[in-house]
């Protein structure tokens, strides 16, 4: 498929294209747990979904046309597997958002239905139990209702 017809999400998770930051998908997952942590407007690039961001308004939202494409093509499915491999480190490897209620919780949702949209169900079903895991060991200090939200994601 020739760059120029390629939606803004699809070409940034290609590999082609840059955010509206003016980063490529490699160096933000190259990002430190800190940066992650701090930095706001890369999740809706790195786990894009058809609904408009509350967080980052700005942020490009999914076309149909752009979820087949990104189906579709393998080097985007690569770069949301290693998406997907790095939010799980960070999430394995920090306690920040094992609390009642934290940001993280609403990425953790957008996480689940961005793959379950792209990648399929397999993968969204494996990272939300991959988190469960997470909250479970820490005593399950994560709130019932993003515990829900992240079923829905789920479709669990």
């Amino acid at each position: 498929m020739a760059h120029s017809t390629m939606g803004p999400l699809h070409a940034f998770l290609a590999g082609t294209a840059r955010d509206g930051r003016g980063r490529f998908a490699a160096e933000v997952l190259g990002f430190s747990d800190e940066r992650l942590e701090e930095v706001h407007d890369y999740i809706q690039w790195l786990f894009p979904l058809p609904t408009r961001s509350a967080a980052q308004p700005g942020a490009p939202v999914l076309t149909q046309a752009e979820i087949n494409a990104i189906r579709m093509d393998q080097a985007a499915q690569e770069t949301l597997a290693r998406a997907t491999d790095r939010m799980l480190r960070f999430y394995s490897d920090t306690s920040w958002w094992l609390t009642g209620y934290d940001h993280n919780h609403l990425r953790i949702t957008r996480i689940i239905h961005s793959l379950r949209l792209l990648t399929g169900p397999d993968e969204a079903r494996r990272f939300h139990e991959a988190i469960l895991a997470l909250n479970d060991a820490a005593g399950s200090p994560v709130n019932a209702r993003s515990r829900t939200f992240w079923a829905d994601a789920a479709g669990a």
